[in-house]
C-alpha cells in the first residue's frame, strides 16, 4: 500500500468536512475520486499530499514513496527551456553516463592486472548496471515522446515563462510523467488537453508503472483509466470496484437496498410498538408486550440512507420552429485579429441537427460560434431562425446584479415565484436569490447562465463549452435536456461523453481547413484514430529504415574502433611478454657462464632446449608486433 486512510476526520474552522474516512491506494491501482462541488475531494487530496493535516485518526505513507500531485491549475516559473527542464528530471542519470565516460577513458591509461586496471573495472561495472536497471541511455527518447504526445514538439526552446497557465500546467504534466511517481495524483487533469493530447494520455497512462489517483468531471476518462471509484459524500467516503460507469449501476442498487432495508425496519418497529400500545396494559397479554418492548430495545437502529440533492433539471423548448436550413456557411475565411484561421470554410446545418465543433485549442471554434451569432459574409441564417447562445465565460452576465434581477430584467412579465423557480429547477435556491452574480462560484454562474438560455426559447443553440465548471450531476442533467431538445444544436466541448452523448455530425477545424463527418463522435474518434495509427506505423517504419542505414554507417566506425582498441591493448600484451622472454633469455645466458652449471651435463642440456624455445617464441612475438605497427 502506498497510501492509507484510518478512522480521519478533517474540519475547517469547525465545519466538518469529513470524518471516519477510511480507504487505501495500492501499488499500481488506478482510482478515480468524485464527489459533488465543495465535498472535500481537493481537501482530500492536500491531506494525501502532506500540505494540510487530519484533526483525528491516522495517514500512513510507504516509507521513500515518491507522490507526485498535479493542481488543477499547476504550472511553475522558469526561466528555463521547455527542453532543459524536463532533462533536469535525468540530472542523475546524465551525470552517471559523463562520469562513465571519465572511467572509461581512465580505463585506458591504466596497466592491465594493476590494482587500479581492477578498482576502476568495478566501478565501470556496478555504473552499467545502474544505468541499465534506470534505462538511463533512453532519457532522451523519453523526454521526446512525453512532450510530443503532450503537444511541445515544436515548442522545446521556448521560456516556460513566456507560456500560458494552461500550458505550464500541461507542462507539468508532462513532467510528472516523466519523474513516474509511486502515486501519481491528477486534480482534473483533462482541463487543459484537447483531444489528440487526450488520447495519447489514456494509452500513455495505460502503461504507468505508479499508482494513480485522480479528481475528474471527464467520464471517458473515468471509465477509461479507472478500476475503482471513491465518492466523498455526506461527510463520508464509500469505495466502488470498477470505472464510473460501473460505479453509476453498484450506487444505484446500493441506495435502494439501503433504502429498502430502512423502510422495513420502520415498518417492523411501527408494528411492533402498535403492538406493544394495545396490548401493554393488558394483563392477558402484557408479557408478549413486553417481549416486543426488548425486541425493539435491542433493534440496532439503521440511519435514513443519505440521498443525494436532485441535480438540476432543464427544459429547453421554443415557441416556432425555423425552414428546414437553419445555416449556410460557403467558402468563408475565418479570422481572429486579422489571423487566418480556417479558409473555405463550408457547412450546411438542417433543421433538428446536433453538431459538435471540435478541434486543438486555438484553432478558433469559439471564434467561429462567435461569428455564426453575429452574422458575416458568408454566413446565412434560415427563415424564423432564433439564437439562444451560452458563453463560457458568462460574458453576458453582469456581474453587479444579483441573481435574481439577473434573469427576472430579462423577462419582466414573469412572476417573482416564476422566476425563482426556474432559478430553483437549475439548482439556485432560496439562499442563493440575493447574491451578487459576481460573487457566483463557477458551478453557480453555469447554472445562472442556462437557467437563462432556457428562459430564451431559441430554436437553434450554440454552445460554448457549457458543461465547464458542472459537477457530474449537473452534467448528465445538462445532457438529457439536449438530448431531448427538438431544435438545432451547434456546441464546442471537451467532455467526450457528452460529445457522444449528442453530436449527430462532427465539424473539425484542422490546419486551416473545417472538415465534416457525418457519423456521429464514436465514429470520428474511430476516423482519427486509424489515421493516427497509420501516421504512426509510416513515422516508426520511415524511422526504422533511416536508424538502419545510420547503423550500418555506425556500425563499421564502431567496429573499427573497437578493432583499434583490440590491436593497441594485443600490442601492450605483446611488449610486455617479448620484455619478459628476454629477461629469462639473459638469465639463462648467465647461468651457462656459471662453471658450476656447466659441469652438469643434463642441466646445460635443459637450458639449451629452453633458449631453443625462447628464440622460436620471440620470433612469433617480433614478426607479430611488425605486422600490427
Amino acid at each position: 500500500m502506498i497510501i492509507t486512510f484510518n478512522k480521519t476526520a478533517f474540519s475547517y474552522g469547525g465545519n466538518l468536512i469529513f470524518k471516519d474516512v477510511d480507504f487505501a491506494v495500492n501499488e499500481g491501482e488506478r482510482v478515480g475520486l468524485i464527489g459533488a462541488n465543495g465535498e472535500g475531494k481537493t481537501t482530500l487530496i492536500k491531506l494525501i499530499s502532506g500540505e494540510l493535516y487530519p484533526d483525528s485518526g491516522e495517514i500512513l505513507k510507504k516509507n521513500g514513496a515518491h507522490i507526485g500531485y498535479l493542481e488543477q491549475n499547476g504550472g511553475y516559473t522558469s526561466n528555463n527551456t521547455v527542453y532543459n527542464e524536463m532533462r533536469g528530471v535525468f540530472a542523475e542519470d546524465f551525470s552517471a553516463i559523463l562520469k562513465l565516460e571519465k572511467l572509461s577513458q581512465n580505463l585506458a591509461y591504466a596497466e592491465y592486472g594493476t590494482s587500479e586496471f581492477e578498482d576502476i573495472s568495478r566501478q565501470i561495472e556496478r555504473l552499467n548496471a545502474w544505468l541499465a536497471s534506470r534505462d538511463s541511455y533512453n532519457a532522451d527518447v523519453k523526454i521526446k515522446t512525453v512532450l510530443n504526445g503532450m503537444g511541445f514538439e515544436n515548442r522545446y526552446d521556448q521560456i516556460i515563462d513566456t507560456m500560458s497557465g494552461g500550458e505550464k500546467t500541461r507542462l507539468k504534466l508532462a513532467r510528472l510523467l516523466l519523474e513516474q511517481p509511486d502515486l501519481l495524483i491528477l486534480d482534473e487533469p483533462t482541463n487543459h488537453l484537447d483531444i489528440t493530447t487526450l488520447f495519447w494520455l489514456e494509452e500513455y497512462l495505460a502503461s504507468f508503472k505508479g499508482a494513480i489517483l485522480t479528481v475528474s468531471h471527464d467520464r471517458y476518462f473515468l471509465d477509461k483509466i479507472c478500476g475503482r471509484i471513491l465518492e466523498i459524500e455526506n461527510k463520508g467516503l464509500r469505495s466502488f470496484t470498477g470505472n464510473y460507469s460501473k460505479y453509476k449501476i453498484l450506487k444505484a442498487e446500493l441506495t435502494a437496498r439501503l433504502l429498502k432495508e430502512y423502510e422495513a425496519q420502520q415498518e417492523e418497529r411501527a408494528r411492533l410498538q402498535d403492538y406493544v400500545d394495545r396490548n401493554i396494559v393488558r394483563a392477558t397479554t402484557a408479557k408478549s408486550a413486553l417481549s416486543r418492548v426488548n425486541r425493539l430495545e435491542r433493534m440496532e437502529i439503521l440511519e435514513k440512507p443519505y440521498v443525494a440533492p436532485k441535480p438540476p433539471h432543464f427544459n429547453f423548448g421554443f415557441d416556432e420552429s425555423p425552414y428546414e436550413e437553419v445555416l449556410k456557411i460557403e467558402n468563408y475565411d475565418l479570422e481572429a485579429g486579422g489571423k487566418p484561421l480556417a479558409k473555405n470554410v463550408n457547412l450546411h446545418i438542417k433543421r433538428g441537427d446536433k453538431v459538435a465543433l471540435v478541434g486543438e485549442n486555438g484553432t478558433g471554434k469559439s471564434t467561429l460560434l462567435k461569428k455564426i451569432i453575429k452574422g458575416d459574409n458568408g454566413i446565412t441564417r434560415g427563415r424564423f431562425v432564433k439564437i439562444a447562445a451560452y458563453d463560457q465565460e458568462g460574458a453576458n452576465l453582469n456581474g453587479e446584479n444579483s441573481v435574481l434581477s439577473e434573469l427576472w430584467d430579462r423577462h419582466l412579465g414573469l412572476t417573482q415565484t416564476e422566476v425563482r423557480s426556474a432559478l430553483a429547477r437549475a439548482g439556485l435556491f432560496e439562499e442563493d436569490m440575493q447574491k451578487p452574480v459576481k460573487t457566483l462560484s463557477g458551478g453557480e454562474r453555469a447554472k445562472l447562465a442556462l437557467s437563462i438560455l432556457e428562459s430564451e426559447r431559441g430554436n437553434f443553440l450554440i454552445l460554448d463549452e457549457p458543461t465547464n465548471h458542472l459537477d457530474l450531476p449537473a452534467r448528465e442533467s445538462l445532457e438529457k435536456a439536449l438530448k431531448e431538445y427538438g431544435g438545432t444544436l451547434v456546441f464546442v466541448s471537451h467532455d467526450r461523453y457528452f460529445l457522444a452523448a449528442l453530436a449527430g455530425r462532427v465539424a473539425e477545424i484542422e490546419n486551416g481547413a473545417l472538415n465534416v463527418y457525418e457519423d456521429g463522435y464514436t465514429a470520428y474518434t474511430s476516423s482519427k484514430k486509424a489515421a493516427r495509427e497509420a501516421a504512426r506505423e509510416l513515422a516508426e517504419n520511415k524511422k526504422y529504415v533511416e536508424q538502419q542505414a545510420k547503423k550500418d554507417l555506425s556500425y563499421r566506425s564502431k567496429k573499427e574502433r573497437a578493432e583499434e582498441a583490440r590491436k593497441k591493448e594485443r600490442i601492450k600484451r605483446i611488449e610486455a611478454d617479448i620484455c619478459a622472454i628476454e629477461d629469462e633469455e639473459n638469465q639463462i645466458n648467465s647461468q651457462l657462464a656459471d662453471p658450476a652449471v656447466t659441469a652438469d651435463y643434463k642441466k646445460v642440456e635443459a637450458l639449451l632446449n629452453r633458449l631453443n624455445t625462447i628464440k622460436i617464441q620471440l620470433d612469433a612475438l617480433y614478426n607479430e608486433y611488425d605486422n600490427m605497427i
